[in-house]
């Protein structure tokens, strides 16, 4: 089926992002395996091969990379055993965009560390705590409100904010069981009164370092909601964004597409987080982009040029979410959603459902965000999660 010549990618992660991941891979001809904890995950429908295993046990992850001997490990959630890539990585496989930046990444206090302390990027303030009585001490260091959140997570689990004493010991609770791993080492930060919050895809590659139109989101229970590009920002603002996310994806190196985390605030642009790879809230590139995030993320990584990224037309995605445990589900009302102008729908066909559990997106234009944001909120309104 491939020539000796065909280069082989294989997936951590085979959610709906990795699901667009190996669909742009395949565009260039590569062969692609997925690998996920779980079976027929939205990635695993379209690859070539794949594979279900623990990604947090390394022997099993090692086992899976050495027999398919890829050219390109593509690492696409938070919650893998990241000391067996850096093993990998110096036994001469390339973890994308490197395995430094996915096992930096998916520790809140390696990648806090290195932007506040080692490159002096303004940062909220933080302190860590690994018991009850120490984050009780942070939180009054550090002040209310504040914000708690587990050192390894994603999708925001386990984050709350923090308004007094007494919610101290329910964010831990909610901090330990929404963490990856068994870390019970939390982060406390200081809550910053921001105007927004935005993403930056912010993408290396042999051109250089190229930054998408910045995304702005809403956020509800640390998950995003809905999202739009361009947000607006002022010319200073973007200057500062952008300089903060070329100091911080330049100390992770590497070639790929990064999700830079940032807050705007009234004193100026503050570092978050950051996701060495496709972020949730740029699906909305999708429908704005002469290329999605997911097609700079593969053509960087394969060492392709990427000149120039266009922002065609303003904007807007926003997720459809179950809202029960299920393993039979329906999604319906997308016939109605398809009837309003310039929408697109995005299923992403999750083998079941979970409280909370994205299972769609709704992509709208519009002439304005304002008009895209409206539009992808009624298409969104009309489709439904159910169960038999």
């Amino acid at each position: 089926m491939f020539g000796t010549q065909t280069k082989k990618v294989l997936l951590l992660g085979s959610g709906e992002l990795g699901k667009e991941t190996i669909i742009e891979a395949q565009r260039l001809g590569l062969e692609t395996i997925a690998v996920d904890r779980y079976e027929n995950a939205p990635a695993m429908q379209v690859a070539h091969r794949s594979y279900v295993v623990d990604m947090l046990d390394g022997k099993e992850l090692r086992r899976v990379i050495e027999q398919e001997k890829p050219d390109f490990v593509i690492p696409e959630i938070e919650a893998i055993a990241t000391e067996t890539l850096l093993d990998l990585e110096n036994e001469g496989f390339l973890i994308v965009p490197t395995a430094k930046a996915v096992n930096l990444t998916m520790d809140r206090e390696g990648i806090r560390r290195l932007a506040s302390e080692e490159l002096g990027i303004p940062t909220a303030k933080y302190a860590f705590a690994n018991t009850l009585e120490e984050l009780r001490d942070s939180v009054k260091e550090i002040g209310i409100p504040c914000v708690i959140k587990p050192i390894m997570s994603s999708s925001g689990k386990g984050q709350t904010v923090c308004r007094s004493i007494e919610d101290v010991e329910w964010s831990w609770q909610e901090a330990i069981s929404g963490g990856r791993g068994k870390k019970t080492r939390v982060i406390v930060e200081e809550f910053i009164h921001f105007e927004s919050e935005i993403t930056l895809l912010t993408v290396r590659s042999t051109s250089g370092t190229t930054y998408c139109a910045p995304i702005g989101h809403v956020q509800k229970d640390g998950d995003y909601i809905e999202s739009w590009q361009p947000h607006d920002m002022s010319i200073d603002q973007i200057a500062e964004a952008q300089n903060i996310a070329k100091k911080i994806t330049d100390a992770l190196g590497g070639y790929g597409l990064f999700g830079v985390e940032l807050f705007l605030s009234p004193q100026g642009v503050y570092f978050s987080e950051v996701s060495p790879r496709p972020h949730d809230t740029g699906m909305v590139t999708m429908v704005t982009q002469d290329l999605s995030e997911f097609a700079l993320h593969i053509r960087a990584i394969l060492g392709y040029p990427i000149p120039s990224v266009q922002l065609l037309r303003p904007g807007a995605s926003h997720t459809i979410k179950a809202t029960m445990e299920s393993k039979t589900y329906q999604i319906t009302g997308i016939s109605d959603s398809l009837s309003i102008p310039d929408t697109q729908v995005r299923v992403f066909g999750k083998p079941d459902t979970k409280v909370g559990r994205r299972m769609a997106v709704v992509l709208s234009n519009g002439e304005s965000v304002e008009e895209a944001r409206q539009r992808a909120a009624l298409a969104a309104s009309k489709m439904m999660v159910t169960h038999d």
